[in-house]
């Protein structure tokens, strides 16, 4: 039997943007964006730094919704749906395709410390599908501590950071918003960046009126745009907080119920991943157990079918 304490689901109720905040403000100035954008990213705080149980599948949902956003990007047709696909139903070890691995990148970036090092830049591109060189990676990853260090506001520290990049190579905008997620990480000393900006790439706040030629970074008005798509990046990330804390208090509440020797890890994995396949193996649970599991989670509301299909499933808070 599993005993887990219902209050760890989360510590308290996760925080809201102001509705004020919220107010249509692709036409404000620089400095209303900018005080509307610090009061977005107060809320976002508290999550940001929380060890709620369900952070983890937090931040890879998030990091689902911008790699979604890259293959638009990217001129590519997956969703979220292929992409989940392609990392959860893959052989381990194996090679998650182009999209997958682009999947991949925005995985690590929730996953590690907003960190630069070559290194670790260098894994990123190489999953980016981008080649670059050495040498310009390691001063790339001087720019970026240098403007988190800086006094500039994090979200103009994290506009400045993709303008820089694509300055350098106009081919690599998918990298420029995946280091201005690091730079706002960095700059407001959060213990793991959140996937955040490249969601809202293509949204209102990057347009200069409804449908009109989208606002790239380093072009006029991009700080602001940026000011005002953390608004929105903010809020969402709020309420997804807010579904999935509700989620996993039910899942640690009905616990006790369950008596499959594996449960607990299938516990863990759902309450860390955006998602876990319905025929996960592990040393306590063959594949045919975790099928009764994920029936018996299901039946007590505990979880959600996310694929849609009656085999090959995925299961999420």
């Amino acid at each position: 039997m599993i005993r887990l304490d219902p209050a760890s689901a989360s510590p308290a109720a996760p925080p809201t943007v102001p509705a004020w905040a919220l107010a249509p403000g692709r036409n404000a100035c620089d400095a209303d964006a900018a005080f509307r954008a610090g009061d977005a990213l107060a809320s976002l705080d508290t999550l940001a730094r929380a060890q709620a149980s369900w952070a983890g599948a937090w931040r890879q949902r998030l990091a689902l919704r911008c790699a979604a956003a890259s293959m638009r990007l990217v001129g590519r047709s997956e969703d979220a749906a292929a992409l989940r696909d392609a990392w959860h139903l893959r052989p381990p070890g194996t090679d998650p395709g182009p999209a997958g691995a682009i999947f991949g990148a925005w995985r690590q970036l929730a996953l590690q410390p907003p960190v630069a090092t070559a290194d670790r830049l260098a894994k990123i591109v190489e999953l980016l599908g981008l080649r670059w060189d050495g040498a310009a990676l390691a001063a790339l990853c001087v720019e970026v501590n240098t403007l988190a260090e800086s006094q500039r506001p994090a979200p103009f520290a994290a506009a400045a950071i993709a303008a820089h990049v694509v300055a350098m190579r106009p081919d690599a905008e998918l990298f420029a918003w995946w280091l201005a997620d690091v730079v706002l990480a960095q700059s407001l000393r959060w213990p793991r960046p959140l996937p955040l900006l490249i969601a809202q790439a293509f949204g209102p706040a990057f347009r200069r009126e409804a449908g009109g030629k989208r606002i790239r970074p380093g072009e006029k008005i991009f700080e602001r745009a940026v000011c005002v798509a953390l608004v929105q990046a903010a809020a969402e990330a709020c309420r997804l907080a807010a579904d999935l804390s509700r989620c996993a208090e039910r899942l640690i509440a009905i616990a006790p119920q369950l008596r499959a020797k594996g449960a607990g890890d299938v516990i863990f994995s759902l309450l860390n991943e955006d998602a876990v396949s319905g025929s996960l193996t592990t040393k306590n649970l063959s594949r045919f157990a975790a099928r009764r599991l994920f029936e018996r989670l299901q039946q007590l509301d505990a979880v959600r079918e996310l694929s849609g299909r009656t085999t090959f499933r995925l299961f999420g808070l």
